[in-house]
């Protein structure tokens, strides 16, 4: 098994998340750090770490992007599962066993994440924990492929891949929206099953200048983007025809995403007095009373929780 634990300037945390690594027992693993160009000292210090424990390979890249550097890591890597982990999070005890261990169990699998504790708590907002605790609630197979479509359902560095499925759609891209959930919608796409070992065995630290909120990449509009990229694949035979329930400025966005990659919607479902029996780019707008579970593959997007 090989980790992948990409790093720049990363020194204040890079030591606690490698020793993290190491002290995981119960699997054979090698440690790639890859330094994409690091000037805080962070390179030196996973010199000194080959010196000392053979587990450990040091790569470099160049300031090139975490991509680039991962797709780096990945080529260099000899093991049969890629683990992730991230230069300022903290693996807990027993994580790669048991992810391995959940892998092996199950030839569907084409990746295993984990439960994740995002820490410090000072710097974990409302919305973060929510957002949290929607994730660790998507455990199975079942949750994963029926959540794809409302949020990204996986912790990036909780998760550990198969080598062969990894490569088979095609391994980390760059494109205009979050490469990790470009990856997860790749393996939905390919047929491959996702779950998530239903123990917390990492902590995620969340600090300012995180990419997740800082890179237009992981804006709700780039989210939109990745999800009308992928939707008309996954509704590929299906027969019913389709209602998008939310007429507002959500569901119309939706649409005018989708629009582009073939997507057709019969029609608009609201609740709000003032849009039933208009029009929203084109459709006419509908009550509830109208929906037919058994006619109708409905489509919801809506902007409130």
């Amino acid at each position: 098994m090989s980790v992948l634990l990409p790093f720049r300037d990363a020194a204040a945390t890079l030591a606690e998340a490698v020793d993290s690594v190491l002290a995981q027992t119960g699997v054979d693993f090698e440690l790639l750090a890859i330094d994409d160009g690091s000037s805080d000292g962070g390179g030196r210090m996973v010199e000194r770490l080959v010196e000392r424990d053979r587990r450990v390979r040091s790569l470099k890249t160049g300031p090139r992007g975490l991509v680039h550097a991962l797709d780096f890591g990945a080529q260099l890597a000899k093991g049969r599962y890629f683990a992730r982990m991230d230069a300022d999070d903290v693996c807990l005890a027993g994580r790669f066993a048991k992810q391995l261990a959940a892998l092996e169990a199950d030839p569907r699998l084409g990746l295993v994440g984990t439960c994740v504790e995002a820490f410090p708590s000072d710097a974990v907002e409302e919305g973060l924990a929510r957002y949290v605790d929607w994730q660790n609630a998507v455990l199975t197979p079942e949750d994963h492929r029926r959540e794809l479509f409302v949020e990204s359902p996986l912790c990036h560095p909780s998760v550990m891949m198969r080598r062969d499925a990894f490569h088979a759609v095609g391994g980390y891209r760059d494109p205009a929206w979050a490469e990790d959930y470009d990856l997860w919608l790749r393996f939905d796409a390919a047929g491959y099953a996702m779950a998530k070992v239903p123990e917390v065995l990492l902590r995620w630290r969340h600090r300012p200048g995180r990419l997740t909120f800082t890179d237009p990449r992981y804006a709700e509009n780039a989210f939109r983007e990745a999800r009308a990229a992928f939707l008309p694949r996954r509704l590929q035979g299906e027969t019913r025809p389709v209602t998008i329930w939310g007429a507002g400025p959500t569901g119309k966005r939706m649409l005018r995403a989708l629009e582009p990659h073939g997507f057709k919607a019969i029609r608009f479902i609201d609740i709000d007095p003032r849009k039933v029996g208009g029009e929203a780019r084109g459709l006419p707008v509908t009550g509830p009373e109208n929906l037919s579970p058994q006619c109708d593959f409905v489509l919801v997007a809506v902007g409130a929780r």
